[in-house]
């Protein structure tokens, strides 16, 4: 996955949303029912189909500095003026500042991306691989449910970083910290730092679930 951008400071309407960080590379379905994002969406679609994505902070209510930008891939308009959109998250953007705030907020971004490693991030890739295996044969021993690990699962560092960060759930804040991350293997860390956390806990529960038994 390579997203690249000739002009690196553009304006860019911008969406926030409660309680979700996007990911470069992640499918976002969403119901467009507000008149000022239906206006949003009905300009973008007459352009190059991009809006940025911001999370909204739940304890201020004030929309995150860092999103990712989101282009329309297909789009349906329904009887009652709503729209159901589906985008695909592709380059990390920063808000320098505000264009506008109403009718709906346009911000002046520059695109973020990670820095060139310095050292073979493939084998930090491999145990995070391994921890996320571990964690659902963990999890689908616990529930008796047949889970498995999806085969989509990326094996380029920077795209397991994205995805591994965009399936953790629960904690939006981590997922934002995650996200304005500028460096590949430090967020890869992280991932396997929350990992590993997750599989103890839940390998203690499958250890005290068999002494039950």
């Amino acid at each position: 996955m390579a997203f690249s951008e000739s002009i690196s400071v553009r304006e860019l309407p911008l969406f926030p949303l409660p309680e979700l960080v996007l990911f470069p590379g992640r499918h976002l379905p969403l119901n467009i029912f507000e008149f000022r994002y239906r206006m949003m969406m009905n300009t973008i679609l007459q352009s190059d189909r991009r809006f940025g994505v911001l999370m909204l902070d739940p304890t201020t209510g004030e929309p995150a500095q860092v999103g990712c930008c989101a282009e329309i891939l297909h789009y349906q308009r329904l009887p009652d003026d709503r729209m159901k959109i589906l985008t695909l998250g592709q380059q990390r953007f920063r808000v320098l500042s505000y264009v506008r705030q109403k009718p709906y907020r346009v911000g002046m971004v520059e695109w973020i991306e990670d820095k060139a490693p310095n050292a073979d991030l493939r084998p930090l890739a491999a145990n995070v691989d391994r921890l996320l295996r571990d964690v659902v044969h963990l999890s689908a021993k616990l529930t008796s449910q047949s889970l498995e690990v999806p085969d989509n699962i990326p094996d380029i560092p920077i795209e397991l970083s994205y995805w591994v960060a965009s399936n953790l759930h629960g904690v939006t804040m981590e997922q934002q910290l995650l996200l304005e991350m500028e460096d590949t293997s430090d967020r890869l860390e992280r991932e396997a730092e929350i990992l590993t956390s997750t599989r103890n806990h839940l390998a203690a529960r499958a250890a005290l679930k068999e002494v039950l038994e």
